[in-house]
């Protein structure tokens, strides 16, 4: 059984809240899950210790019988200091795309030109 520890949601519509659970990897999202592990809550700011709770030691357990856990879980983790923080560069997403691209040059240029005009006087 391949079993995931994810975030199943709760909460009422427009107000998200999250369990932290270990769950069989074929059950639905918000289904059936093995056991509760923690919560998330969203609405919280980041600087508050009620936002990310979590039992680290069942976390390890299940970690140590293959658990995976997903990406935001993982960061939650990572953040507590449980698993080595892991390398996530996606360079791309940051540059602007190619029409964009073209315009901010076309742009400098026309700086630079009119820079030039009067220094040339």
């Amino acid at each position: 059984m391949a079993v995931k520890i994810r975030l199943a949601r709760g909460g009422s519509k427009k107000r998200p809240f999250y369990r932290i659970v270990a769950a069989d990897s074929r059950m639905p999202r918000d289904g059936r899950f093995i056991e509760k592990l923690g919560t998330y809550n969203p609405l919280l700011p980041k600087d508050s210790e009620e936002r990310v709770k979590m039992d680290l030691e069942r976390i390890q357990y299940w970690m140590s019988h293959g658990a995976q856990p997903t990406d935001r879980v993982s960061r939650f983790l990572e953040a507590a200091g449980v698993i080595e923080k892991k390398e996530r560069a996606n360079l791309k997403k940051g540059e602007p795309g190619k029409k964009a691209q073209e315009r901010a040059e076309e742009k400098a240029a026309k700086a630079a030109a009119a820079e030039e005009a009067p220094a040339d006087e």
